[in-house]
């Protein structure tokens, strides 16, 4: 079963990430489904418009438990060639050539925050929870730091991977991760508002006016490439690292990392 459903309505392609069982979580099916929709939508001239959701409660709660004990005992190899997995998701999404709309059903933790910062237009309920806790894990969100960065700006990005806090739904939109924030059952009504503005817009002039704007932020595709490769190696390197090991055992473990008094 594919862990990401498709469903196109019209000119607008609906993305859902369907693992409710684990609110969505992160494992290799996910990243790979995922990717695989994106370069199929990416291909596909009759998609106007792409919106980005999780089935169940969540929107992503970020790495599932079984991948990250897998990557836990992998080499540093492997960890890099599955972070760039992870990379390369991200950037096709960030890059996408048609406007796309995170739907933040609910929580959105560690690479879901990704995805919502990778999205052109982000709308969440307002009960969604957002949190970058990797550091807890003695790690940092490596592969999604230029989009989060890009998103809420380099000052709040600095506190949000310093403390791994969970903030809600009004400290993202006052930061810039989300462009609104709206009561849960008017959730779709928000979305559906904004498709109607972005159906009025010629589609070669987004694709043209997303790079413009990718370009006059200083974010450009074969910079990000070369970037995500580093960003790879940064991870891998501090998954095997002691203190890495430390954090993902006592997680998994439901223990507390020896940095914890």
């Amino acid at each position: 079963m594919s862990a990401v459903e498709l469903v196109r309505k019209g000119v607008v392609a609906h993305l859902v990430m369907n693992r409710p069982e684990v609110h969505n979580a992160f494992d290799d099916g996910l990243i790979a489904d995922l990717a695989a929709a994106i370069a199929e939508l990416e291909a596909d001239d009759g998609v106007r418009a792409v919106v980005l959701s999780g089935a169940g409660a969540s929107f992503s709660a970020g790495a599932d438990l079984r991948w990250m004990r897998g990557m836990a005992q992998a080499s540093e190899d492997e960890n890099r060639e599955d972070s760039l997995r992870l990379a390369t998701l991200m950037r096709r999404l960030q890059f996408l050539a048609k406007p796309t709309i995170a739907r933040v059903n609910g929580a959105a933790f560690g690479g879901g925050v990704g995805l919502v910062a990778c999205c052109d237009i982000a709308i969440a309920a307002d009960g969604s929870k957002f949190a970058l806790s990797e550091v807890k894990l003695g790690l940092v969100p490596a592969v999604i730091s230029p989009y989060v960065v890009a998103a809420i700006g380099l000052r709040q990005a600095r506190r949000l991977f310093l403390t791994g806090e969970v903030f809600d739904a009004r400290a993202a939109l006052a930061m810039g991760l989300i462009h609104e924030a709206v009561p849960a059952d008017g959730l779709d009504a928000a979305v559906e508002r904004v498709l109607g503005l972005l159906g009025k817009g010629g589609p070669v002039a987004q694709g043209e006016a997303k790079r413009l704007a990718l370009g006059m932020g200083g974010m450009a595709l074969t910079a990000m490439e070369k970037v995500d490769r580093e960003n790879a190696a940064l991870i891998a390197r501090l998954r095997v690292s002691p203190e890495g090991q430390d954090g993902l055992s006592a997680f998994l473990e439901k223990g507390q990392p020896s940095w914890l008094p």
